[in-house]
């Protein structure tokens, strides 16, 4: 018997070395692994015939199939590493990367210019005390017109051309709403600013969109004056063209501002020579502004006998054509990659 199992341990041992020194790939090497050392492989299965031995052959013939299973395994892990090796080797001949080779060159994006100088005016009035806010694109009649004291009849309403929703609100024709929402929630003293996204239904041309940016800004207090819008507009101006410029303050008509005044800046495309963005007059209408309207501060619940305040609407794409020479305000919904890559 024993004699017998030592043979067939050897034929086994043999027959395991033979189909592992010819295995390819790592799934066939698994594949005779299975078969020679699983629960029912050929070395196994020799392992379960030691209860049918004699005791005294028993010890000779377990160290026997332990002896081909060390051997089988001693196989297969030789031939895995050669396997290993030959699929880098061949990955070499066959994958190779020139690292000495430049790369493609990394594209950064960077922000569109109305953005860039939005951060830019916000950090230069929340230097100076104002708060930041925000609204929603879809605002109600009540906040974009009637509380700025725009009632339904009233011909301002002539002057922005709205887009109106199915469910009768509309799309905000400028960001003084979002002062009408500020001034609901917040009590005075209060100083804010609001920058942002409006829409008006409207013919183009190079000083006019349907979509644009404009910033609100809104000061309450007790005494404010004329003399502190002025000293706001000018600090302005100032800090975002990094100079002085040329400004006119001239009389204006809005239903929100009591007086109300138009501040324009001699165009700083042309000079003041006359060209299409300031329609040939060398003036740009940039700050429309005045004192709070006592109307709106009464919708609001604030007392205009105690408090006073100034308000101005920036046009965010008008200021970014001056900062940077811009003839035309269409180029900002363009589409036109090469526009915005010059920023």
């Amino acid at each position: 018997m024993s004699a017998i199992s030592d043979q067939t341990l050897k034929s086994v041992l043999e027959s395991a070395i033979s189909r592992v020194a010819e295995a390819r790939d790592a799934k066939e090497l698994d594949e005779i692994r299975v078969a020679f050392l699983g629960k029912k492989g050929l070395v196994t299965e020799q392992m379960k015939r030691l209860g049918t031995l004699p005791p005294e052959e028993r010890k000779t013939f377990g160290a026997q199939v332990n002896e081909a299973k060390n051997g089988v395994e001693d196989a297969i892990k030789k031939r895995g590493a050669e396997l290993e090796s030959l699929r880098y080797a061949d990955l070499a001949e066959k994958e190779w990367i020139d690292v000495t080779v430049p790369g493609e060159p990394v594209k950064r994006g960077h922000l569109n210019p109305i953005s860039q100088i939005q951060y830019e005016l916000e950090d230069i009035f929340t230097s100076l005390g104002f708060a930041v806010v925000d609204g929603p694109h879809v605002e109600t009649e009540f906040n974009n017109f009637e509380a700025l004291n725009i009632p339904a009849d009233h011909p301002a309403r002539d002057m922005q051309d709205t887009f109106w929703t199915e469910d009768g609100n509309l799309l905000r024709t400028h960001t003084s709403c979002m002062q009408i929402r500020a001034m609901q929630r917040m009590k005075p003293p209060m100083r804010l600013i609001a920058p942002g996204r409006v829409f008006r239904y409207e013919a183009t041309d190079a000083s006019h969109e349907n979509t644009f940016y404009q910033m609100e800004g809104l000061m309450i207090d007790r005494n404010i004056s004329v003399s502190n819008l002025i000293h706001f507009m000018k600090t302005l101006l100032r800090e975002i063209f990094k100079r002085d410029v040329k400004i006119r303050l001239r009389p204006g008509y809005f239903p929100f501002v009591e007086p109300g005044f138009e501040l324009d800046i001699n165009c700083l495309i042309c000079g003041g020579s006359g060209c299409p963005v300031c329609k040939q007059s060398g003036w740009v209408e940039l700050l429309p502004c005045g004192l709070v309207h006592p109307n709106v501060l009464k919708n609001v619940g604030i007392d205009p006998s105690e408090f006073t305040g100034f308000a101005f609407g920036l046009g965010l794409n008008r200021l970014v054509m001056m900062r940077y020479g811009i003839d035309d305000i269409r180029h900002f919904l363009s589409g036109d990659v090469r526009f915005v890559e010059q920023f």
